[in-house]
């Protein structure tokens, strides 16, 4: 763990301890239940935020995806009839292939991940307006699928399955980002595509496979925020989660230039947005400030990593400068 990753932990646990000294229901099963459960829906896609963040790229079209791919699935498995199992599967190759084309779009037609990935939030969201009419997705009543609903919104010894995925997901991810060749050479093009390029990396195919691993956990995600929900409004479903995994991302200790960062930064990340929405909720403010502390919170997550890089770059010049003084010394 990084000393980042490790202030993170301890932020967490101060706010924790306030929020339960201010409101003793913070500590209430149910609650840490409620709140585990939206730690495991957001941190699956914070996840695959970090990915395209790592690259230097951004995915603003992950909210819009969630609205997309959850109504259609919602679609398949309630009015289609299709066996959940194929539809899962659909709906995750889907996702795969939206990523696939903005890596395309943005490797091979050179364009900006932001052009490419706004240009998709509008796009899938009015996709999913027009395929449900402006109506709303969800379950015919007496519609169960039990199978379903117990691997997405059930619990196993009272933990949120949702919850048990991302750590399984966040291991897996883990050790594709800090210990293969392919997670080196994700914080090699963040640092400096060219170089990278020079050196052999095939960066364009890199970039690509990173927004295929967006595309694959939005997906993931939209199922199991559809399963939770079990109704979908497409006008509003999803709408900022974008801004979630973002956060979550830069308050891990990804820097938004690329080339930085933990997977369990991310996480750290998304447990700290979910204690400050619960806290939030439980002082009975607005919910409508809960934009507010998404903005504060990216702003001051740049501001810390932006800080910490001139900090850093001046202790590297003040011990460069102390060799050499040394070394002239010694001669």
């Amino acid at each position: 763990m990084s000393k980042k990753d490790l202030g993170l932990l301890i932020l967490i646990l101060v706010v924790g301890a306030i929020v339960a000294i201010i409101n003793p229901r913070f500590l209430l099963p149910i609650n840490l239940a409620n709140t585990s459960n939206l730690i495991g829906l957001f941190g699956i896609l914070s996840i695959g935020q970090a990915f395209v963040i790592i690259t230097g790229g951004i995915e603003l079209s992950v909210g819009s995806l969630v609205a997309l791919l959850g109504t259609l699935f919602i679609d398949f498995i309630a009015v289609r009839e299709l066996d959940w199992p194929l539809a899962f599967v659909l709906i995750i190759v889907l996702g795969a292939i939206i990523g696939l084309v903005h890596g395309w779009l943005i490797t091979r037609l050179k364009l900006q991940p932001f052009v490419v990935t706004l240009c998709g939030l509008l796009i899938y969201r009015g996709v999913a307006r027009f395929y449900t009419a402006d109506g709303t997705a969800g379950f015919a009543f007496g519609q169960n699928f039990p199978d379903l609903e117990f691997l997405t919104a059930g619990r196993s010894y009272g933990v949120p399955n949702s919850f048990i995925a991302l750590i399984v997901i966040a291991i897996v991810m883990w050790v594709v980002l800090h210990r293969s060749v392919f997670g080196r050479y994700l914080y090699a093009i963040g640092k400096n595509e060219e170089a990278a390029k020079y050196s052999g990396i095939r960066t364009g195919r890199v970039v690509m496979a990173a927004y295929v691993i967006c595309g694959v956990l939005t997906a993931l995600s939209a199922i199991y925020f559809a399963m939770y929900t079990r109704s979908i409004s497409p006008a509003s479903h999803g709408q900022f989660y974008e801004l979630y995994a973002i956060a979550a991302a830069v308050l891990g200790g990804f820097s938004l230039r690329g080339g930085e960062g933990s997977l369990i930064g991310v996480i750290l990340g998304t447990v700290l947005l979910q204690e400050l929405q619960n806290l939030v909720n439980l002082l009975g403010i607005p919910s409508s400030l809960n934009f507010a502390v998404m903005g504060g919170v990216i702003l001051i997550g740049v501001l810390v990593d932006q800080q910490w890089g001139v900090f850093r770059a001046r202790r590297q010049m003040v011990d460069a400068a102390r060799k050499g003084a040394v070394g002239a010394a010694a001669e």
